[in-house]
């Protein structure tokens, strides 16, 4: 008798990721030859997105643990004390390739995915952040790209009330064939009412509610894990498609259901949709799962069990029960005009059992689709760090002014305020400041209470280019900096790892040099990692974007009666500056931008000085003895005051405080400083209780008139600067092509 073909062929494996090692590892695991549908789920749960099987082993290095740390990394998102009773919880997290594929409803869904992680677990959504990257300005498809993002940012946040209160947008080379938008979600929640996915109990009902399912963003995860080529266009159908009136009744609902005892676990349906939230779920709880496809809403006729099991479709979640709760649940979402069905059951197997057509389609252990999955130990090469560049070795201007102008009207440094007036920033009216305009970190109220929680987002890809691990470092110690400045406590980080193809040793490297980096900057700081995301294979036809760890910070102001921004300069005030000044131009915007230059070292981050010199800070904000604050980072002393002085709106005076290059002084991006506006009678105090602590502190310059000023370099008006600086980013966006 003729043996039976195989429905799996080699082909088909590799179409969906897999190579034939992972495939015998299959056949192993399930004892024999797996369907289509269980090659699927196989297929998105092993892939790098859902799996981390690059990354685990080196992830596992980060501190996750902390005094106000209530859950760290493993759930949908991580959640931390700040005192009375409340909870924030917080994620930040990718979505890249279908945000270059789609620009609109790839931004749109990154958004709606991640406030679901933040209100699954009983939180509501009250303040998102963002992070992008584009590639060169003057690249074909760089303008097409930011409208459709920034309009997808803007039009999902908005539609669903939640304000967008900060973020970065840079703009480089490296991005030219991968775009990286990673978007933050922060929320409030009661600390003795969080939800979590682990399924436990044996018979418990299963619930589908939110969204039909539809065929849009199938094999999302698949195609998230995959580096792009010349027919990147062609995955258009593998991004999906968001409702954000949805989003919000969805929150609405949840949060009723929330308020009562009927919930045991709950997950939202993100990537790889049905088929990773069922078996996260089952995985967690130690149970397993049946689930009868036939009850699934569905948005398109004859839709296979495949197909929805992975389906991207957004605004759903799964939840499991108490038993005797299904009339409450089904009321709850009927009300709020959603689907809800009773789609399957907890079981004791620790198998996946599916049915669809009243057939059994798949019967698979789920002990190997989790925790289970390959964990690889990937070949890496950390590179070399590039040589430290003396002063001599940079240009210096013969025109300061000019260089002035051009640093504050580079894109990378220039106002963004065409993207976030785009984005409601005030809608709940909680929002005391937003970091879009300049500012260090957003400051958001907790409703009804005099205390805000500080959240800031961060990254210098061109230091961790040059330097994984001081790269690593320095996005760690800028996000406490940034904290720091509004005179937050920090408390905790998620991040984004946006890296190349891990199978090439060089761009491992990188990775790994970056994270051990990060968390000696965590551990220095006891500012541990509660969440995040891995997002590798961003590269097109082998060209790497820069390494790209973007970090989310979140901190605590405990008395808004205390707290800064760089917008409080007044006439008359005093700068003093806090940090040591050595003049660090390698791998700097002034390099960059005057010398068309990328290359040296970057500035070496001494966390020691970093913490002494932040808790100093802090201690004046508390104590009130500063008008304004702001970091030293991109662009250095300069660029800071140059900052302040449009937050205030006033200008500034720079005064030679050194014996360094003029340029060094001014554009070195030696880290750890921050510029203080300090009136009159508390300079002495300030700068003397500094020098008893080991901390130095000088003066810098003054605070008046309608010029920014620095002796023998620059003097520009404040508003002829203020034009230029402003004026970048709307001429790109205004142009029209020949």
């Amino acid at each position: 008798m003729a043996k039976k073909k195989s429905e799996i062929t080699p082909e088909i494996v590799a179409e969906h990721g897999l190579t034939p090692e992972e495939y015998e590892i299959i056949l192993d695991r399930v004892g024999r030859e797996p369907n289509l549908t269980e090659l699927g789920i196989f297929s998105v749960m092993w892939s790098e997105h859902c799996s981390y099987k690059s990354s685990r082993r080196h992830l596992g290095k980060f501190l996750t643990k902390g005094k106000r740390v209530i859950q760290g990394p493993g759930e949908n998102a991580g959640v931390i004390d700040i005192d009375d009773g409340d909870a924030i919880i917080f994620k930040m997290e990718s979505h890249n390739h279908p945000s270059y594929i789609e620009p609109y409803q790839g931004a749109a869904t990154g958004v709606g995915g991640i406030m679901r992680d933040v209100f699954t677990m009983g939180a509501r959504p009250i303040a998102l952040m963002n992070a992008l990257r584009f590639g060169e300005p003057d690249h074909w498809k760089t303008r097409q790209l930011v409208k459709g993002v920034v309009a997808g940012i803007g039009g999902y946040g908005n539609c669903v009330g939640v304000p967008t209160v900060g973020g970065e947008t840079n703009f480089h080379k490296g991005y030219n064939g991968n775009i990286l938008v990673n978007a933050m979600c922060v929320g409030l929640a009661d600390a003795d009412n969080v939800f979590y996915s682990a399924a436990k109990g044996v018979g418990n009902p299963i619930f589908y509610v939110g969204s039909k399912t539809g065929r849009d963003g199938i094999h999302g995860a698949t195609m998230a894990s995959a580096e792009f080529d010349d027919d990147s266009e062609e995955k258009r159908p593998t991004v999906q498609v968001g409702d954000p009136f949805t989003e919000k009744l969805l929150i609405e609902a949840c949060l009723e259901l929330m308020a009562t005892d009927a919930i045991i676990a709950i997950q939202d349906m993100g990537a790889a949709g049905l088929t990773s939230s069922s078996i996260e779920m089952a995985d967690k709880g130690g149970v397993g799962i049946q689930l009868n496809l036939d009850k699934v809403p569905q948005r398109e006729p004859n839709m296979t069990a495949y197909e929805m099991m992975l389906s991207e479709s957004q605004e759903r979640m799964l939840m499991v029960i108490k038993p005797g709760k299904e009339k409450l649940a089904y009321e709850i979402f009927e009300k709020w005009e959603l689907d809800v069905a009773l789609i399957g059951k907890t079981t004791d197997t620790g198998r996946l059992v599916l049915k669809h057509n009243r057939k059994k389609v798949c019967d698979i252990p789920i002990a190997p689709l989790a925790d289970d999955a390959p964990n690889l130990d990937r070949p890496y090469v950390i590179p070399a760090g590039q040589p430290v560049l003396s002063h001599s070795e940079v240009w210096e201007t013969q025109d300061y002014n000019d260089a002035l102008v051009r640093i504050m009207s580079h894109p990378n440094i220039a106002s963004k305020r065409w993207i976030w007036e785009q984005y409601d920033r005030h809608v709940m009216a909680d929002t005391v400041d937003s970091s879009q305009s300049g500012g260090d970190a957003a400051i958001v109220r907790i409703h009804g209470k005099n205390k805000a929680v500080a959240i800031t987002t961060d990254c210098t890809p061109r230091y961790c280019y040059a330097d994984p691990y001081e790269g690593g470092k320095q996005c760690v110690a800028e996000t406490w900096r940034n904290l720091t400045a509004v005179g937050a406590d920090p408390i905790a980080i998620t991040d984004c790892l946006n890296f190349g193809n891990p199978e090439r040793p060089d761009i491992m490297g990188q990775f790994v040099g970056c994270i051990e980096g990060m968390n000696e900057a965590c551990r220095a700081f006891a500012y541990p990692v509660v969440s995040g995301n891995v997002s590798l294979y961003n590269e097109t036809n082998g060209v790497a974007i820069p390494p790209t760890p973007a970090v989310g910070g979140v901190g605590l102001i405990p008395d808004l009666e205390h707290f800064a921004t760089l917008k409080g300069a007044q006439e008359g005030d005093t700068l003093v500056l806090i940090g040591e000044t050595e003049g660090w131009l390698g791998a700097s915007i002034y390099l960059s931008v005057i010398n068309s230059r990328e290359e040296g070292a970057p500035p070496p981050v001494d966390l020691e000085v970093e913490k002494r010199n932040g808790d100093y800070v802090r201690s004046l904000i508390r104590g009130r003895r500063v008008h304004a604050v702001h970091d030293c980072s991109d662009g250095g002393l300069a660029v800071t005051a140059c900052e302040m002085a449009f937050g205030s709106n006033i200008g500034m005076q720079l005064s030679r405080s050194n014996d360094i290059p003029t340029h060094a002084w001014l554009f070195g991006e030696d880290q750890g400083r921050y510029l203080l506006a300090v009136e009159e009678h508390s300079v002495n105090p300030v700068i003397s209780t500094a020098h008893s602590k080991g901390i130095p502190a000088q003066v810098v310059g003054k605070v008046g008139g309608n010029r920014i000023i620095a002796d023998g370099a620059f003097d520009v008006t404040l508003e002829g600067l203020r034009e230029k600086h402003e004026a970048w980013l709307p001429a790109l966006m205004n142009k029209t092509d020949a």
